[in-house]
């Protein structure tokens, strides 16, 4: 995904019933964004703010995506995590996704931005 403020605009635009943003006094302190492709849905991104971990963001978050993507007949959720990215394997473990070790990701960049 183009992670450009146009990239994501875009995004939005596809998906705006399966993406969420979280506030506190007015302020953004998390966002999950996600869609699908008719058959499986996919969180690409999700981020809390540090200082709002863990007081149940991350999961009412998650929770209101797949709850969006189920409501629109997805019946299974996909994403990515970086091995070395610790806590956000745990949280997404502690949010019932298993590991997949069957699987190569691949990617080709097909045009630069």
């Amino acid at each position: 995904m183009d992670d450009s403020r146009e990239g994501i605009a875009k995004y939005l635009a596809r998906n705006p019933a399966t993406c969420f943003v979280a506030e506190k006094d007015g302020v953004i302190v998390g966002v999950i964004l996600s869609g699908h492709d008719g058959r499986r849905g996919f969180i690409y991104h999700m981020a809390v703010a540090q200082s709002e971990q863990r007081k149940g963001i991350g999961t009412a978050l998650v929770n209101a995506a797949i709850s969006a993507l189920e409501h629109e007949g997805v019946t299974r959720v996909i994403l990515f995590v970086f091995v070395n990215n610790e806590a956000g394997n745990a949280f997404w473990e502690k949010m019932g996704f298993i590991v997949r070790d069957d699987l190569v990701y691949r990617n080709k960049i097909i045009k630069n931005s």
